[in-house]
């Protein structure tokens, strides 16, 4: 072998890499069943509660009631899949919605169901999805190498709309041969299937801790503090929040869509869901080759045009052929904006803070969701649905320049792994653990030609102190020596502090890089402990 090829790059993995590895293929093929399972829960739903309350606000309580739960948990549980054994989590989780959905079956069979009664089995059933979000999708790195972590999630994706193309598909038709009971005794049977999967996978062995679990509230405010730092995560959000608001309108209408505008029955509305998912899957092959032409803001840009197109189009032609067409095209928008939020929040997030960072941008997702559900509701049973839709896109596009500005992707370029470089601090207090509040202060000499330059990177560096969990940050300039400065900033306990030395990214130790070198000789670091 010449020495060219000894130093030639490894080739990257295939989309399909990841199957060789018997957890991943075990677990992929348990979601997507359990997932064709959630699909015709959702369908008989739907088209349940169209029997039960003509009310389009009723109907679209329904889509609420799934997404709700997602806005008012997500975190919580973003912060738990963090401390505790995901694995046991997940167990747990799926085996009381297999309860939940059986009951559902039974009442349903029994002609028992009202509206209030078939709101309450969503929102437990969403409540269940809330917790188990943030838990699947810090597991995926446990799967495979890390190398292919991009086929993982790529594949995901693809059974999440593979099943999107069955689940509806086969609801509708069951319903019409076995009755409306026949989509949610599928869905109980289906949690079968994933927890025997999760029974028999055995995750690797985690390595040891240095310091102490977070405890939960702690961890669901550092999430929050992080999030709240992050400029890419927080551009992410912005944008995600203006998409699915106006876009909650097609899911929420749906139903009523199919039985009302073109007066179809539920194998229609299966069809049009079905639609969306296939619509959907081959948008995910395409994608690829979509962002790298337009790159993420212009990709998201192009869904949400594609997404009012089809809003306008139920509107205005209600034609079934059209309205199949037109869903297969909202699968496309749909998987091209959802894929390019949901890499872009990816990027914007560490290792340990993903879950969390993770759930926030879920709780942005469904919380525009629900609420964008039970305006759009509203709004058809003031106006009719023809009007809450051309209203729903028309708004989809008015938002598009007036957060162009909220760019997508910018944590790409970051290295956001723990660089470690902080010295181990040297403490000799007592019970130096248990005590709080911390106040640290780091003392630089700056020649005065440097000032400027100083104090803007010493704003990047608030935020960053401030995503590893400093609150009160101040920049002093003394006033008798104008070259000494004086950072100061707090931090709830000791040992905060040493979960902040474990997290300071690489990132975050260039600007520190770069403040070294406005600086004359060291800066001079000194901790304070309160609670004495």
């Amino acid at each position: 072998m010449s020495e060219t090829q000894a130093k030639s790059p490894a080739a990257a993995p295939g989309a399909w890499a990841p199957f060789a590895h018997a957890p991943f293929a075990v677990l992929w093929v348990a979601t997507v069943v359990s997932n064709v399972g959630t699909w015709m829960n959702d369908v008989g739903a739907g088209w349940l509660m169209t029997e039960l309350s003509p009310s389009p606000l009723v109907v679209a309580g329904v889509q609420a009631a799934t997404t709700l739960p997602v806005f008012l948990f997500a975190l919580l549980a973003g912060a738990v899949a963090d401390i505790v054994d995901r694995r046991r989590m997940l167990l747990v989780v799926n085996v009381a919605l297999g309860v939940v959905t059986t009951l559902l079956a039974l009442t349903v069979a029994a002609g028992a169901m009202t509206p209030l009664l078939l709101l309450v089995f969503t929102f437990l059933l969403g409540t269940g999805a809330a917790f188990l979000a943030p838990a699947w999708q810090a597991i995926v790195p446990k799967l495979v190498p890390r190398p292919e972590l991009p086929s993982a999630i790529a594949l995901n994706s693809m059974g999440i709309n593979v099943s999107r193309a069955i689940g509806p598909a086969l609801a509708g038709f069951l319903i019409v041969a076995l009755g409306i009971w026949s989509p949610f005794a599928v869905n109980a049977v289906s949690f079968v299937v994933i927890v025997a999967a999760l029974l028999w996978w055995t995750p690797p062995a985690e390595p040891a801790r240095r310091l102490p679990p977070e405890h939960v509230t702690g961890a669901i405010r550092a999430g929050l503090r992080y999030a709240m730092n992050s400029g890419p995560l927080k551009a992410t959000l912005v944008r995600a929040a203006a998409f699915f608001a106006f876009a909650s309108a097609y899911w929420a209408m749906l139903p009523l869509i199919a039985r009302e505008v073109l007066a179809g029955g539920p194998t229609l509305y299966g069809i049009l869901l079905a639609a969306v998912g296939a619509g959907a899957v081959g948008g995910a092959l395409i994608l690829p080759a979509i962002r790298k032409a337009l790159g993420a803001d212009r990709t998201v840009a192009a869904g949400t045009l594609g997404t009012a197109l089809v809003l306008a189009a139920f509107a205005v032609v209600p034609n079934s052929v059209v309205a199949a067409v037109a869903s297969a095209l909202a699968g496309v928008s749909w998987i091209a904006v959802l894929s390019s939020l949901h890499v872009s929040a990816q990027t914007a997030l560490p290792d340990w803070v993903r879950a969390r960072g993770l759930s926030i941008f879920l709780t942005v997702f469904f919380g525009a969701m629900s609420a964008g559900s039970l305006v759009w509701g509203q709004v058809a049973s003031m106006a009719g649905i023809p009007t809450a839709l051309l209203i729903a896109a028309a708004g989809a596009v008015a938002l598009i320049p007036l957060t162009w500005r909220a760019k997508l992707g910018q944590g790409a370029e970051l290295d956001l792994a723990p660089s470690m470089h902080w010295p181990e601090p040297i403490v000799a207090a007592e019970n130096a653990e248990e005590r709080g509040p911390v106040m640290i202060q780091i003392t630089y000499d700056v020649a005065e030609g440097d000032h400027a330059a100083f104090r803007d990177l010493m704003t990047e560096m608030a935020h960053a102190r401030r995503r590893g969990g400093g609150y009160g940050w101040t920049l002093l300039q003394d006033a008798a020596s104008p070259e000494r400065f004086v950072e100061t900033w707090y931090e709830s306990s000791w040992l905060e502090h040493l979960r902040h030395h474990e997290r300071v990214s690489e990132a975050d130790r260039a600007v520190q890089d770069r403040v070294k070198a406005l600086t004359r000789g060291e800066p001079e670091v000194q901790h304070y402990l309160g609670g004495a």
